[in-house]
């Protein structure tokens, strides 16, 4: 029985009870309008039956109110998903404000934007600078997400960009779910300088578990990038050895596992990029699926029904009381 019927079939219990209340008087010797021989005498007995129709009537309204059902099986369901892992770089570089307010304020705005037209699907969020980090498991929580992805912040994992290991992670995370579509968008400025696994390497995992890499340089080529003001209020300038971005490990990480490589150097190109990969082909995946129930309450209802008012038409006509 669910919650939600439990107050319907309680007040049906307390209105029979009200109604069993005026037959107090079964107890009392009848008193009829018309008393003539055997009817005076079976005038208890007769009560006592109407009195018991009119109980198996609020019995079989009370259970209708409990709402019985009888479950016929399963109907199963088509829902289509991806499993996607958000893999985001956040180094120091990421604060630089070539993309204004900074590089990870936009990519956070833009992810945030992306997820949210995906309410089906499974999304997970990976950080990473000189170390990596899970910040959420595959969910399908948007809310949860969405709130994830704002709270990003920079700092904690340390200096450099550690892009082979945190590929690898998500490939880690990604390779037991039984989804056929596994995407990881990759979003870095950097070029890959610490870690135990080289970013070509962790292509070659993904590429394995048939998981699809979408790449996505972040930031202008620039050698020499604001990254924001000093106690002064001076602009603060950080050098980028060898160039922001290493955009050919980057082509070959998704040409490896049949994504796409993108350079997003202004917020509407990272816009038109997601919106791009918003595009990815869905896969369905079933899953158990509601139930099919046969509602039984209306019998019960009408069984009831036809008690009561027979009960109510012999206490009328058949049992007719004087003051």
């Amino acid at each position: 029985m669910e919650y939600k019927f439990l107050w319907p079939a309680f007040i049906s219990i307390v209105v029979g009870f009200l109604w069993c209340c005026d037959f107090w008087k079964i107890f009392k010797k009848p008193q009829l309008a018309n008393p003539t021989g055997n009817y005076r005498k079976y005038a208890i007995l007769t009560r006592l039956i109407v009195f018991t129709v009119g109980i198996i009537a609020w019995g079989f309204i009370s259970y209708a109110m409990t709402g019985p059902r009888k479950p016929l099986g399963f109907v199963p369901s088509d829902i289509e998903v991806n499993d996607i892992f958000m893999v985001v770089d956040v180094s120091r570089s990421m604060l630089a404000e070539d993309l204004e307010p900074n590089r990870l304020e936009v990519a956070k705005k833009k992810l945030r934007e992306f997820a949210a037209l995906r309410p089906t699907d499974r999304i997970g969020i990976i950080i990473f600078s000189e170390k990596v980090f899970t910040l959420l498991p595959l969910t399908t929580d948007p809310t949860l997400v969405d709130k994830v992805l704002s709270e990003i912040k920079i700092g904690y994992l340390g200096s450099g960009t550690n892009i082979g290991d945190a590929l690898a992670l998500a490939v880690a995370r990604g390779q037991g779910s039984e989804t056929k579509n596994k995407v990881i968008i990759l979003l870095t400025d950097g070029v890959n300088n610490i870690g135990n696994m080289t970013p070509i390497n962790a292509a070659e995992v993904a590429k394995k578990y048939n998981m699809k890499v979408y790449t996505i340089g972040l930031g202008s080529k620039n050698s020499k990038l604001p990254i924001g003001r000093d106690a002064f209020g001076n602009m603060r300038y950080q050098n980028m050895p060898g160039g922001s971005i290493d955009l050919d490990t980057l082509d070959k990480i998704s040409a490896m596992t049949g994504g796409k490589s993108y350079l997003a150097n202004s917020k509407n190109s990272l816009k038109n990029i997601l919106e791009e990969i918003q595009q990815l082909e869905k896969t369905k995946i079933k899953s158990q699926g509601q139930v099919i129930y046969d509602e039984l309450f209306h019998w019960y209802l009408l069984v009831g029904f036809i008690f009561l008012l027979i009960s109510e038409l012999a206490k009328r006509y058949i049992i007719r009381e004087v003051a």
